[in-house]
């Protein structure tokens, strides 16, 4: 597969590479995500299954009946995010090696929101795009 972008978790045990461009980018401010992240909120390139590649092991949390988180093991990064019957994989902008590549387009659950937080124009929805 030729990498079109490349990027990884924290300890570099788990890399990655994608080798088209994202169906889209989404900002998440659902409570899993601010959670996982360790932040107000989570960003994701949201790519078609077989445009992405992992090379490492990743430790699967079911965080919903179809939500599959991978992690690293070795660090606890998340790494992608898929659902099952989804032909999609979502990846957080932050572990490509490469800064400023996907800005968000949306926000998702932004009934979740930091007060603080100015979405810059984005479209916002109280939970989960239309």
């Amino acid at each position: 597969m030729n990498a079109k972008h490349e990027g990884g978790c924290a300890c570099g045990a788990v890399r990655l590479r994608v080798s088209a461009e994202p169906l889209e980018v989404n900002l998440c401010h659902c409570l899993t995500c601010r959670k996982i992240h360790g932040a107000p909120f989570g960003i994701y390139a949201i790519f078609e299954r077989g445009a992405a590649e992992f090379i490492g092991e990743t430790r699967i949390w079911e965080s919903s009946a179809t939500g599959r988180r991978h992690h690293c093991p070795a660090c606890g990064s998340p790494v992608y995010l898929a659902f099952e019957g989804v032909p999609e994989v979502e990846i957080p902008t932050a572990l490509f090696d490469e800064i400023g590549l996907y800005p968000p387009t949306y926000e998702i659950w932004a009934k979740h929101r930091e007060p603080w937080h100015d979405a810059q124009g984005r479209p916002q929805y109280d939970e989960a795009a239309p």
